[in-house]
């Protein structure tokens, strides 16, 4: 049987809600608006932690984060884990790589003196690097300078606006690099040059992008393509000091998020951001994003152009949301909706998923399950470790009867390099964890050791409520809560569980 092909296209910090097809119509993405037509598009789709590094590998092995244990950017990936790159080379597969996995190593299989620990993260055994980003986005500032531009002493100044020194937070004035040398062209370019390499069919590529990733500035032309006064307003509590009253994690981000991490040069907090600055902010994101649709139409015309198209499994996906101005927030954290919610679209070439082109799939799903739809839809099997499952039965019209009906997310807030939060809190790191479980009606969110939170969405989609020490609400919490334990206990971690010692010697039960 001949061999597939797929195409994993992996954005990062794109917001789940921000797709035409499911109502977001201020957003322009005609490609992506195609896949949606031609596949099935998850309305509920979340990761199942933040942010890149912890969600990323929870992306590529099928495991949750308490299974993985990747908890942080710079935290350890334990080798010992199976992933989607090891599983594609156990298939005859060379997997190929652009962009990034955020993933420190393992320090047991190297040693202290090892390159990779002075990064954020590095590449994730088993891939194929064809297009580098990290470490330090060596690959793209070298393509940039090859290119003959001439870089400033500090690289990352090549995201000021254009004509001024400093960014003194969002703006609608243009980068400084021009678009035909944006890292989404770079990207791009890169994974053209891999599919123009290959010599037939039986390829896997994932393809990654940086965008709409800060820095929040678009290049010319883009930067003037959405008027931030046709922007939607932020949900937010009416002052930062109101939203920092809901829980000493919520009050951490507030008041130290800042925004020099979105916006290159800029000086104090996100929360301060004026309503009109969050609307500029938001035109550079919707303009990135569609940055990123025109040079997937690059891909989509050459594969249409080769005829691999209708032989290409296609997903469209991401690592985690953005907070975007809502709650008063930047970023991806804590516990709310906007960080964790993340597109998902599954277009399945074969003739059998006709019936269900353009469908909108309202089912909770989660980005563990992206490993083992790749593993299915090549007749390969689905490692034991994965806790995830095939989403394919929804291309083919099914929903199975015993399909999960909430979604769950961890986040771990224990300090690293560039964010405190422990410290501050005066928590032990192994204390500094949060776990939700939400469905259609409530959502939990319990801590360690903080006090946990409950919020009734029929009444408050927002969540700016929190009923947990509400009387009238402690039934519900005790049910979540008890959720919350059943779901942990059903997936503990179970790559050796299914065998057996008998008289007869090993037994392997399905």
């Amino acid at each position: 049987m001949a061999k597939k092909n797929v195409l994993l296209i992996v954005v990062d910090q794109w917001r789940g809600d921000h797709l035409p097809h499911l109502g977001f119509p201020q957003l322009r993405t005609p490609n992506i608006d195609r896949l949606c037509r031609e596949g099935v598009t998850f309305r509920n789709h979340y990761t199942t932690t933040a942010p890149c590094g912890p969600a990323r590998a929870s992306l590529l092995t099928g495991l949750y984060q308490m299974n993985h244990r990747a908890v942080q950017n710079t935290v350890p990936l334990d080798a010992r884990h199976d992933n989607l790159g090891k599983a594609l080379r156990r298939a005859g597969y060379d997997p190929a790589l652009v962009g990034y996995t955020t993933t420190t190593p393992d320090p047991r299989a190297t040693g202290p003196d090892d390159p990779r620990f002075k990064i954020l993260g590095d590449l994730m055994d088993g891939f194929r690097s064809v297009g580098a980003f990290e470490p330090a986005m060596d690959g793209y500032f070298g393509w940039v300078a090859a290119q003959g531009y001439k870089l400033p002493p500090n690289r990352n100044d090549i995201w000021l606006p254009e004509g001024e020194d400093a960014m003194p937070g969002p703006t609608t004035r243009p980068s400084r690099i021009p678009v035909e040398l944006s890292d989404t062209r770079y990207f791009t370019d890169r994974g053209l040059t891999y599919l123009r390499g290959r010599r037939g069919p039986g390829w896997f590529l994932h393809l990654g992008y940086y965008r709409p990733h800060p820095q929040f500035i678009a290049p010319a032309p883009y930067n003037r393509l959405y008027d931030p006064a046709a922007m939607l307003p932020p949900v937010r509590a009416a002052s930062p000091e109101a939203e920092a009253r809901q829980h000493p994690l919520a009050r951490f981000y507030v008041e130290e998020i800042m925004q020099s991490s979105f916006f290159q040069g800029a000086k104090g907090r996100g929360c301060d951001l004026t309503l009109e600055q969050v609307a500029m902010m938001r035109a550079s994101y919707l303009a990135l994003m569609t940055e990123i649709d025109d040079q997937l139409g690059r891909v989509f015309a050459f594969l249409d152009e080769t005829r691999q198209w209708d032989d290409t499994l296609v997903i469209f996906t991401c690592d985690h949301g953005e907070q975007l101005g809502d709650h008063h927030l930047l970023g991806k954290i804590g516990y709310f909706d906007e960080s964790f919610r993340i597109p998902m679209i599954l277009r399945d070439p074969s003739r059998a998923a006709d019936p269900t082109r353009g469908r909108i799939v309202e089912a909770f799903t989660e980005t563990i399950d992206t490993f083992p739809t790749i593993m299915e839809w090549l007749g390969q099997p689905i490692p034991r470790q994965c806790d995830g499952r095939s989403l394919l039965p929804f291309t083919l019209g099914g929903v199975p009867g015993d399909w999960r009906t909430e979604a769950h997310y961890e986040f771990d807030f224990r300090d690293v390099f560039y964010s405190k939060p422990e410290s501050n809190l005066g928590l032990h790191m192994d204390a500094c964890s949060l776990a939700v479980v939400r469905d259609h009606e409530y959502k939990y969110v319990h801590f360690a050791t903080l006090p946990p939170l409950f919020f009734d969405l029929s009444r408050d989609p927002n969540q700016l409520d929190n009923r947990a020490e509400d009387p009238a609400y402690a039934p519900l919490v005790r049910d979540y809560a008890q959720k919350m334990l059943g779901w942990r206990l059903r997936h503990a971690e179970r790559t050796l569980t299914h065998y057996r010692a008998t008289p007869e010697g090993l037994e392997a039960r399905a």
